[in-house]
């Protein structure tokens, strides 16, 4: 909503605080209305920033800064986002049923209060409302859609965002069968909180009260993750971190119901703690994130490290390598997603399925991961007589394909159970991970020999990402426009085969902002701006079947470190 003057933007302010339910944020706002009128030009900017536009409800719902106005996230904004779900789903429910929403929240700043008044707006609108009992992680959240049979789930998260963030993920139910927003839900959500804002105050919304799940529940949940694996055959020892978030209490349970013994822990990291006091960025895959992981591994001598994100939908795995400064490597989300999707190939077709692949016609499932992940996961499936599917990035998109038994992203998230829920779980996926890893040490053998192992059956699949954070979003657009205005006719000294521009529908696709460069010998390059972060991303992907696993190793690498130096060059 632009506005042209000051005044108007102070104007706008004085409505807002008029309406906020939140003493914080109001007196936070009347102190910046003061400042803008006294002249302070910091204050004056400030303001234009968070009126002069709203955040935008999308398929990854709302996400932003915790602060007053209607470009940041606060109870205002929270409010009006639900008033407009309940909206969408009573205009979408059938004669004779009730619309219905499970709520969820995680650790950080606010989300209780925020997950109060979306169940509170919408059960004042109509839709029965019942809140998930405490913090919980985003896939309980995920699940409780599907075996509550809701309309819609809200999730109140930023997941691994920075510490003053937060966010509101929305699912749907039905024939959406649990997974989250896609087009054109989105939309038609996004204009039902337009009229809400434009006609409604918040105290105007009235108010519902909503039911508490039981905890049967969550002991589902429990039960039916634990479910995906059978007895371990052997004990590794892990260290394991919740990243300050809400995995934990969750994890732990589940890890006891199947028979795994209790890890050793990053005590530091284990309670929920919004401030996220130890870790510069709440991320696994952030540098140095990790470092107190790889201090309590080494204490304990550890064959693996657990790593949940806070909301505990990503998953990080860590192992021992001696060559690494920690005496410990993070594995990247392509070689834990391939190994994962291994894992369900041989447990979907059968340890003969390679020798049989596509002998009978018969499809018996799909292994799916984004256009950005490893073409690896293609290789397992052709292996094993499997569909494979490519689908844009995030689960919305994943959790989404036909006949899916697994799926996967290269940013951490995995989907090992999607007849339980069908979102990335990264508490499903460590006890699958876990499991892999009991297997192979009953057999003398550790996670770094299965890798060498997967490059020896299926070729090895170097990754890399160039990830540039930009503080003036125009420039990613520039650099967007740039590629396509001027095409690259080779990368790093590598022909250009053919460039694919996504935003016109490609291989079925829905547009997309991404660019996909195929180059000659079969390496893939592909450019597209953050859907949740400030950056532009660059994913480099080559591969290697010949020779041996050391000599595939070093071919596949060499071509990314190429492609990577020619790439930095062409995004500058």
């Amino acid at each position: 909503m632009p506005q042209s003057t000051d005044a108007d933007r102070m104007a706008l302010a004085e409505a807002w605080i008029a309406q906020d339910p939140d003493p914080e944020t109001r007196d936070e706002l009347t102190a910046l209305v003061e400042g803008a009128r006294s002249g302070d030009a910091a204050a004056v900017s400030d303001l234009a920033d968070r009126f002069d536009g709203r955040l935008e409800f999308g398929t990854a719902g709302l996400r932003g800064e915790i602060a007053a106005g209607p470009n940041r996230m606060n109870r205002v904004l929270v409010s009006q986002g639900a008033a407009g779900l309940a909206a969408y789903v009573l205009e979408r429910a059938t004669d004779g049923t009730a619309p219905s929403v499970v709520v969820g929240y995680d650790g950080r700043r606010n989300s209780q209060a925020f997950a109060h008044d979306v169940a509170e707006v919408m059960a004042g609108a109509g839709v029965r409302a019942i809140l998930l009992p405490r913090l919980l992680p985003t896939p309980v959240l995920a699940f409780a859609v599907r075996h509550l049979d809701t309309s819609a789930g809200v999730m109140i998260t930023a997941s691994h965002n920075p510490p003053d963030d937060n966010g509101m993920k929305v699912y749907l139910g039905g024939d959406d069968a649990g997974s989250q927003i896609v087009a054109p839900a989105d939309a038609e959500i996004a204009a039902h909180i337009s009229r809400v804002a434009e006609g409604t105050t918040v105290p105007e919304l009235p108010r519902g009260s909503f039911e508490t799940a039981p905890e049967s529940v969550v002991d589902a949940y429990v039960a039916e993750t634990a479910a995906i694996v059978g007895p371990p055959p052997a004990q590794p020892r892990v260290v394991y971190t919740a990243m300050h978030g809400v995995g934990w209490e969750t994890m732990r349970r589940v890890l006891e119901t199947a028979g795994f013994d209790a890890p050793a822990l990053v005590s530091a990291q284990i309670e929920p703690d919004g401030r996220f006091p130890t870790v510069a960025f709440p991320n696994p895959e952030e540098p140095g994130a990790m470092d107190l992981s790889f201090e309590a591994a080494r204490a304990a001598g550890a064959d693996l490290v657990i790593a949940n994100d806070p909301d505990a939908d990503r998953l990080a795995i860590a192992i021992p390598d001696a060559s690494a400064d920690a005496g410990y490597r993070r594995l990247t989300g392509n070689e834990v997603g391939l190994l994962l999707g291994w894992l369900v190939a041989e447990r979907v077709a059968g340890p003969d399925a390679a020798a049989t692949a596509g002998a009978d016609g018969a499809a018996r499932g799909t292994l799916a991961c984004s256009i950005v992940s490893s073409p690896g996961l293609g290789a397992v499936a052709r292996a094993y007589g499997l569909d494979f599917a490519s689908t844009l990035t995030g689960f919305k998109w994943i959790s989404r394909a036909p006949g899916l038994v697994f799926g996967f992203e290269e940013a951490l998230g995995y989907l090992v159970n999607p007849a339980t829920l069908r979102d990335k779980d990264g508490i499903s996926a460590g006890v699958a991970f876990l499991s892999l890893a009991a297997g192979a040490a009953a057999d003398g053998r550790t996670v770094a020999d299965l890798l060498d192992e997967f490059v020896e059956r299926f070729g090895s699949f170097a990754s890399s990402q160039v990830s540039i954070r930009v503080t003036d979003l125009s420039r990613i657009a520039d650099v967007m426009a740039r590629l396509r205005a001027q095409p690259p006719t080779e990368v790093g000294g590598v022909g250009v085969e053919r460039i694919d521009d996504l935003a016109r529908g490609v291989d079925g696709l829905p547009p997309s902002d991404v660019l996909r460069i195929l180059l000659d010998g079969g390496a893939r390059v592909m450019v597209r701006p953050s859907g949740t972060e400030p950056k532009l991303k660059v994913y480099i992907d080559a591969a290697a079947t010949e020779g041996t696993v050391a000599e595939r190793r070093a071919a596949a690498s060499d071509m990314v470190a190429r492609l990577e130096a020619g790439m930095r060059e062409l995004v500058a």
